[in-house]
This record gives structure tokens, sequence and C-alpha cells, in this order.
């Protein structure tokens, strides 16, 4: 029961994630932090599954250099788009302008 309790946390999280990215994709903030919130669901779910099944920790390290990557180019392209457009919508980003 507890290893039930333990699974269904994390994808609860996901379904969610999943949903806010899917419902929310005026603002390229809320995309980038519904992004983060799916990496995070799936490193819980990670560490829950080595817990149960006594692994070693060293691939959870990697998701999170990864995470952290991909959370850094995500931010990077924020920053540019909010200098050259003035904010985050997508409507107001047009791929044919230089």
């Amino acid at each position: 029961m507890l290893i039930f309790m333990n699974l269904f946390l994390p994808i609860f999280m996901f379904i969610v994630g999943i949903l806010v990215f899917s419902m929310k994709y005026k603002h390229l903030l809320s995309t980038l932090l519904s992004l983060e919130f799916i990496v995070l669901s799936l490193f819980y779910l990670m560490c829950v599954y080595f817990m149960n099944f006594n692994h070693e920790y060293f691939f959870t390290m990697i998701f999170l250099t990864f995470s952290v990557c991909e959370g850094a180019l995500g931010l990077s392209i924020l920053v540019s788009m909010i200098r050259t457009h003035g904010n985050d919508y997508f409507q107001s980003f047009n791929i044919l302008q230089c």
C-alpha cells in the first residue's frame, strides 16, 4: 500500500504538469514553469523507484544536471524574447522577423 501511495503522487504530479503545459500556452514563462514541474515529478518518481529497488542514485544526479541545463536554456530564451519583443506572449512573436 505504501509503494502505491509513493507512486501515485509523482504520477499525479506528472499528469497535472502535462495538463497545465497543454492548457496554458500563451506565455513562455508559464510553459517553462510547467516543464520544470514535470521534471520535478520525474525526479521524484525516479527517487521512489530507486529507493524501492535498492539501486544507486547516480542516474538521478545526471538527470538533475540535464534538468538544470534545460532550465538555464529556457531562461536564456525567455530573457532573449523579452529583450527583443518586450513581453513573453507567443502571439507577439513572429518567426519571420530577424
